[in-house]
Order: structure tokens, then sequence, then C-alpha cells
């Protein structure tokens, strides 16, 4: 006689709520949110970037956040666990899960836009980058570089800069004193 039991399987919401910082590097945290769903034997049935909004209340020092909109199937003595490795984790802010026993599969299938997330964290990577190559640009160590400067021009820019007629010797301030003689 065997003792298994089969642990009970539920459909959950997640809404998780990052970093302004975590979400700078937007395919790190995708990588992140869906190596916690691994640990905790989660399967991912849609995830979606819900909002970038300011926060009623500071939290952790943050007054942004990013909202990860997401609907897994999971053991639900591992939701828990779930909530306490997002407490731990340094990129994510909170966690909220619900039950989601009341949406069908239809329903849960229309949030799923992980191929739009792919996408945005390409498009973050990419401007990241351009932000850096331009800062790199701008920076300079060391000694200015010597611009070499036109031989053909300067001359004509000495003869435009010369002026015109010598300046003249400005009035004497002093006011003119008569004297009379009487």
């Amino acid at each position: 006689m065997t003792t298994e039991t089969q642990a009970r399987i539920g459909v959950y919401e997640g809404m998780f709520l990052a970093t302004q910082g975590a979400a700078a590097s937007f395919g790190d945290l995708i990588d992140h949110i869906n190596s916690l769903f691994e640990r905790a034997n989660a399967e991912v049935i849609s995830m979606k970037k819900w909002d970038e909004r300011r926060l009623a209340y500071e939290i952790d020092k943050q007054k942004r956040g990013v909202y990860i909109l997401a609907y897994f199937k999971c053991p639900t003595d591992m939701v828990p666990h779930l909530e306490r490795d997002v407490v731990i984790s340094d990129k994510l802010l909170r966690l909220l899960v619900t039950s989601a026993d009341h949406l069908t599969e239809e329903e849960i299938a229309t949030h799923d836009d992980r191929a739009g997330l792919d996408t945005e964290a390409k498009l973050r990577a990419q401007a990241g980058q351009a932000e850096e190559n331009a800062a790199s640009s701008k920076v300079r160590l060391g000694a200015p570089e010597i611009q070499p400067e036109p031989e053909a021009q300067a001359p004509a820019q000495e003869v435009a800069a010369a002026p015109a007629a010598a300046p003249t010797e400005p009035a004497s301030e002093e006011p003119a004193i008569e004297t009379t003689e009487s």
C-alpha cells in the first residue's frame, strides 16, 4: 500500500510589483520572475506588463514601480514559498496572489502577452546600449584632443577680425573749468 498523495493544484493570479531599477533591465526582471515560478513548481499560463506608474506611497524608498500580471498553475502548498521568495528578492517589492478559479482558460489566455514582454525587453536593452554609447562619447579621460584648425580659412578670419579704423581717444571726462578774471 502506497501513501502517495496528490498535491492539489490551483490556478492563481499574481500581481508582481518591481522596482524601477529592476525594470531598467526588463529582460532580467522577466527571467527572475520565471525562475521564481520554477522554484515554486508553477506553470505560467499567461504573463503581461500591466502598468508602470507612481506608487501611492514609498515602498523601500521607491516612488515608482512596474506591475507584472501573471496567471499560473501551482501546487497550493508552494504559494507561501513563492511569496517568501519575493520578499527575499531585491528586484521585487510586493506580490499579491489571488485565486483565479472564477476565470476560464480562454479568459486567462486573452491576457497572455509574453511576446510583448520579450519585445519590450529587447527595446529597453537597445535603448540602454544607445544611452551608454552616448554617455561614453561625451566623457573623456586624460588630456583633451587637439583638433587641427583649417589653414586656408585662418588668414581670412584674421583680416575680418581686424578693426577697420583705429579707435579715437576718449574725450576727457573732466569738465572744463572756466575762469573769469575780474
